[in-house]
């Protein structure tokens, strides 16, 4: 038995050694990468004070508009298709809390078109070794969206707290799983978007449209039709990103297999991201041809 044991244990060896040490490693790598990244765009960012606090004061501007929004709804009717204002606020907040994460990285996804095919900027990122995607998320941040993260907590704090709910410790340790799961449904979301620069030229694109529909998923898809409820669950799954994920910490036991979904949602939203992007590298013909 133990000399069956022994060669069990030296033939897991080199599985570790030559699959799980490189996977490690390069992860390591892209971390250390990415705090690079970051710390010097946020110096440079902030080498602009003035600018930078302008920037941050106009995106709280817009945040405490749209929860200004929820207070007049909820001023004029006590509840929302059996939804408490309070659960909105909850809803609210989470969804915010995910949105910030994905507006800090998502600034290049927004300019690709016109500053990196048009302008042929694709070239130098091609040149790198590091896989494009990684970069382009990467070189450059909307930091001042950190402040719609802190007060995406702040609110799912309040909410809490009116809502009397005791969190278990399986609650506790899913919830920052739930918000990296809509983090990477958003980026997914766009990152398709983005690769049809790839194909058709466009300074503008089409990702404009599609992000003005993101507050939609943070309602209950229940107050929509059946057709909005289809878009936002099943085409453009911004309802995975930002609703669903809340259903299990409100105790709404109807929407908890909607819940269940969102980890793979993500998955196969970043999956089919990834392969769409890489099919747009494939496709890109450098401006120098």
């Amino acid at each position: 038995m133990g000399g069956l044991l022994g060669s069990r244990w030296y033939s897991i060896i080199p599985f570790f050694q030559h699959s799980i040490l490189p996977c490690s490693q390069l992860l390591m790598r892209h971390l250390s990468i990415l705090i690079h990244y970051f710390s010097q765009y946020l110096k440079a960012r902030l080498a602009y004070k003035g600018d930078f606090l302008i920037a941050v004061f106009t995106s709280f501007s817009a945040t405490v508009a749209s929860f200004g929004f929820l207070y007049i709804l909820f001023h004029r009717v006590s509840s929302l298709q059996g939804w408490k204002f309070e659960e909105l606020i909850f809803i609210y907040g989470f969804s915010l809390t995910c949105l910030g994460f994905f507006n800090v990285l998502s600034l290049n996804l927004y300019e690709f078109g016109e500053r990196y095919i048009m302008e042929g900027r694709f070239d130098q990122v091609l040149l790198r070794p590091l896989h494009s995607l990684f970069q382009i998320l990467f070189e450059a941040f909307r930091i001042e969206s950190l402040q719609e993260v802190l007060t995406g907590l702040a609110a799912l704090s309040y909410a809490s707290w009116k809502l009397r709910l005791q969190p278990t410790a399986i609650e506790v340790f899913l919830f920052p799983f739930m918000v990296a799961c809509g983090v990477a449904i958003y980026l997914s979301i766009f990152i398709i978007l983005t690769s049809v620069s790839f194909w058709f030229e466009d300074r503008i694109g089409i990702i404009p449209p599609v992000y003005n529909m993101i507050p939609f998923g943070r309602y209950p898809t229940t107050i929509y039709n059946v057709f909005l409820q289809f878009l936002l669950s099943w085409i453009i799954p911004f309802a995975f990103a930002s609703f669903y994920p809340t259903t299990l910490f409100l105790d709404r036991r109807e929407f908890q297999p909607y819940f269940y979904l969102v980890p793979l949602v993500a998955a196969a939203s970043g999956t089919m991201a990834l392969l769409v992007w890489n099919r747009g590298v494939k496709n890109y013909q450098s401006t120098g041809n």
